[in-house]
């Protein structure tokens, strides 16, 4: 198959999406950390060697003090020199939400782990790889011990046998989770189809599956790049919880197949993107090259991979339409109310106001009051961060394309 080699173009939109969901993750996460304190606080000594564990620029006690809505400074009890942090009402009363969230949506965080336990070679993967995907696949904390317990049928922990390393494998194969995101749109669109399905040709049902492009704006217009994505459609799709051992490994059917590995995995997750380094604990299981990090950019279309946050983060393209996700989960609502609250405790910070609304009730018998599990977060569409950018995701600053028929790219890895 001739190839085009494209080159990196930067999208202003998608990263600033990614900047602004690293603030969202680091709070969530230092949230997370604070609340697991018997204390109920922890020292800022304590936390600050998860900078780099949580993506941020700034150190952590920075990160702390800037977001007064979520996190309350005070003296530790026996050291006054040294602040401690603890949980202010809205970050408790949000943690509430997130937890009932999760609580409702583990039948669907269920089936994404098990769907990326089926695209495993072994069908299993050490937590190890799977923790730094807890947040992005939308787990709840302790799904190692809660999820094996509730779900014997799926899932079963174990140990490796040579060095004790600890395993979460598939204890059944769900005939009924082995269909891809691809293929489920596909079969969607011939039981309901829309006026773009009636244009096309009627011989198209039987083509192979074609993944959504949305090239970088000048891309989709060139003849080179056109025919080769033509050509690569043309090639069968191997489902990705197919067995492909007998798929040569330099063929342009494998390449395919990985494009579709890539392009589940990311559509398993919450905000359809992840970390680099992540899909890198995952490379040999789950049957990446080496090299894996050039598909991304060989199909700019498809993927997006940022460089924001001095770290590389890999996006779906289509999982995001006008600067909004497309699939809006019950978690990335409720991660969108942090924002706001961290938004907003910005903005008022310094005439001590918030837009945050606490409503309490008196409890019976003199206790203390308690917070109603319901906040009044109103989205402020024209003071939305998102319209201080261009909201169009498929805008980018500039391109430039080279056009090759054996193009060798750099080595990203």
């Amino acid at each position: 198959m001739k190839k085009v080699r494209l080159k990196w173009v930067k999208n202003r939109g998608l990263d600033h999406i990614i900047d602004r969901d690293t603030d969202i993750k680091a709070a969530c996460l230092l949230k997370d950390a604070i609340g697991r304190s018997p204390t109920g606080a922890v020292p800022a000594r304590s936390l600050a060697p998860l900078q780099k564990p949580l993506g941020l620029t700034v150190p952590v006690l920075r990160f702390l003090r800037r977001y007064p809505t979520l996190f309350r400074e005070s003296p530790h009890p026996r050291f006054p020199s040294l602040p401690a942090f603890s949980l202010a009402p809205a970050a408790l009363l949000l943690d509430r939400l997130e937890r009932s969230a999760l609580a409702a949506s583990l039948p669907d965080a269920t089936d994404r782990l098990a769907r990326l336990l089926m695209m495993s070679r072994s069908r299993t993967l050490p937590l190890s790889s799977l923790l730094p995907l807890r947040y992005d696949l939308g787990l709840p904390l302790d799904f190692p011990s809660s999820l094996g317990p509730a779900r014997p049928d799926l899932f079963h922990l174990c140990r490796r046998h040579h060095d004790g390393v600890p395993l979460l494998s598939l204890a059944d194969w769900p005939d009924h989770l082995a269909v891809s995101t691809l293929q489920r749109r596909h079969q969607a669109s011939l039981s309901d189809p829309s006026y773009r399905d009636f244009k096309k040709p009627p011989d198209s049902s039987s083509a192979p599956l074609a993944f959504p492009m949305r090239f970088p704006r000048g891309y989709g217009s060139m003849k080179k790049v056109k025919a080769w994505m033509e050509e690569f459609h043309r090639l069968p799709y191997v489902s990705p919880y197919e067995d492909a051992s007998g798929i040569d490994p330099d063929s342009d059917l494998m390449e395919k197949r990985v494009v579709g590995v890539l392009h589940e995995l990311l559509s398993l997750t919450v905000h359809k993107k992840t970390k680099r380094n992540y899909l890198r604990c995952l490379r040999e299981e789950l049957g990446l090259p080496h090299k894996f990090t050039r598909v991304f950019t060989r199909y700019p279309g498809i993927f997006y991979l940022s460089l924001k946050c001095k770290t590389t983060t890999v996006v779906l393209r289509e999982g995001y339409e006008k600067g909004k996700l497309v699939e809006n989960h019950p978690l990335a609502r409720i991660r969108d109310k942090f924002y706001y609250v961290m938004r907003t405790g910005l903005l008022y910070r310094g005439k001590g106001m918030t837009q945050l609304v606490l409503e309490e009730d008196d409890v019976i018998g003199g206790k203390e009051k308690q917070m109603k599990e319901d906040v009044k977060l109103e989205e402020d569409d024209d003071d939305d961060v998102d319209g201080d950018h261009d909201d169009r995701g498929d805008e980018d600053e500039c391109y430039e394309l080279h056009a090759s028929d054996e193009g060798s790219e750099a080595d990203d890895d």
